[in-house]
């Protein structure tokens, strides 16, 4: 399966300032990006051959094929 098939995750921020952060895949984990969302934003994220993980801080709600999860 490639990435571009089934690593999509969406996130929607319930408060300010929501953090998401990308983290690289590798020997030494690094991070490669970071986005802020206001409430209510949306963020659709997909995972690649560079983005291993995805670390969320504030309170959101993530959407993946999995289910849904909060964050708080």
């Amino acid at each position: 399966m490639s990435y571009e098939e089934e690593n999509y995750i969406m996130v929607q921020a319930l408060e300010n300032g929501v953090t998401i952060i990308g983290l690289t895949r590798g020997f030494n984990t690094k991070f490669h990006h970071t986005e802020k969302l206001d409430q209510g934003e949306v963020l659709i994220a997909q995972f690649t051959e560079h983005t291993s993980a995805i670390k969320i801080r504030g309170k959101a709600k993530v959407f993946t094929k999995l289910g849904i999860a909060e964050s708080e």
